[in-house]
């Protein structure tokens, strides 16, 4: 594929398209009304916002209705995007699914796994769309590497990123690792067995900076790192197999994989040294480009009118969460038994 080509994204319009509106149009969400409208046209019913202002300058920068409430979004819209707060992800979800609006929601999914399993249940029930906002898996560089991935065994993660009002009232494994959790989770296709993993507050009351190491099912291991306390922006997926190690910088959307040669003989290694260049072949990973929010939503709209699968379900939207309040736990674990053995002052003891 020609990687400076573009994905020629699908237009949404007719009497069988849905009519979708956003709740939320903060720093995300504005986003995603500018998105949906460019995606839906005359079906792009509008959005809402709880602060007056914000909504006002949305609606004429963006020349779209804003909605007075939910409720007036919820009797005219078919589907909604939901950008909220994660604190309320589970208020505004449950409403919209109980009116039998399908339904897109940010990651994460839910505060607790009790909120998600309503949700997944309300949704089965009313038989509408329920999409979770993992939007790492359209990432142009996740895109390209997909064909090549076979049967990970190590997978290392980084992602650091200055510090953000948006996402610090929860944890920065909620926040930003998440991500990472539902790629590695894609990746690897089994569940987790085993967490280990340690963090610490620096610049609020929730971690900032966490690392984890998980173990799979099938034996693959993944070390995964977070921060929203860092200088700069990294965002680095690297993935070892049997067939070659894949390295992709998912903040540039670029990629490479290296392999064996087919016709280099390992024999040879062992006579004498080699350069690298003798026996592995670089291959440039490529796919067309894209926003990945975008993408994204393009697939929520054809998952509603049954022309293709749900991207990421809600399902596997729980998967993640319940992997990071695992970790999550695990810190919290960690602190404890330090403490313990710790004096008042907070020295180790001896």
């Amino acid at each position: 594929m020609n990687s400076t080509s573009a994905v020629d994204l699908q237009r949404f319009s007719g009497p069988r398209a849905p009519r979708v509106g956003v709740v939320g149009a903060g720093g995300l969400g504005i986003h995603h009304v500018r998105i949906l409208r460019d995606l839906c046209g005359d079906r792009f019913v509008g959005f809402v916002d709880e602060n007056p202002a914000r909504a006002a300058q949305v609606a004429e920068q963006h020349g779209v209705a804003a909605l007075p409430s939910l409720e007036a979004l919820l009797d005219q819209a078919d589907a909604v995007s939901i950008v909220v707060p994660t604190t309320a992800h589970h208020a505004v979800t449950s409403a919209a699914l109980r009116k039998g609006r399908h339904v897109f929601v940010e990651k994460p999914f839910t505060v607790t796994l009790d909120e998600a399993d309503e949700l997944l249940a309300l949704a089965h029930a009313a038989g509408v769309v329920l999409q979770v906002g993992h939007v790492e898996r359209f990432n142009r560089a996740v895109r390209a590497a997909m064909p090549y991935v076979d049967g990970p065994r190590f997978i290392e993660s980084d992602r650091l990123a200055p510090f953000n009002p948006r996402g610090s009232d929860v944890a920065v494994v909620l926040d930003l690792m998440i991500h990472d959790l539902d790629l590695v989770h894609t990746l690897v296709g089994t569940r987790v067995v085993d967490v280990q993993a340690m963090g610490i507050p620096v610049l609020t009351p929730q971690v900032d900076i966490a690392n984890a190491r998980l173990t799979f099912a099938n034996g693959a291991v993944a070390n995964i790192t977070a921060s929203r306390v860092s200088r700069e922006r990294l965002r680095k997926l690297r993935i070892f197999q049997r067939s070659g190690y894949l390295s992709l910088d998912l903040a540039a959307g670029t990629g490479e994989f290296f392999r064996l040669r087919g016709d280099f003989d390992p024999r040879l290694l062992a006579r004498a040294p080699r350069a690298l260049e003798e026996f592995v072949e670089r291959v440039e990973l490529t796919a067309p480009d894209g926003e990945p929010l975008g993408l994204e939503l393009a697939q929520f709209i054809g998952a509603i009118m049954g022309q293709n699968p749900v991207a990421v379900t809600g399902e596997e939207g729980r998967e993640a969460l319940e992997a990071a309040l695992r970790i999550v736990s695990a810190i919290d674990q960690a602190h404890a038994t330090m403490s313990e053995h710790a004096h008042p002052d907070g020295t180790p003891r001896a």
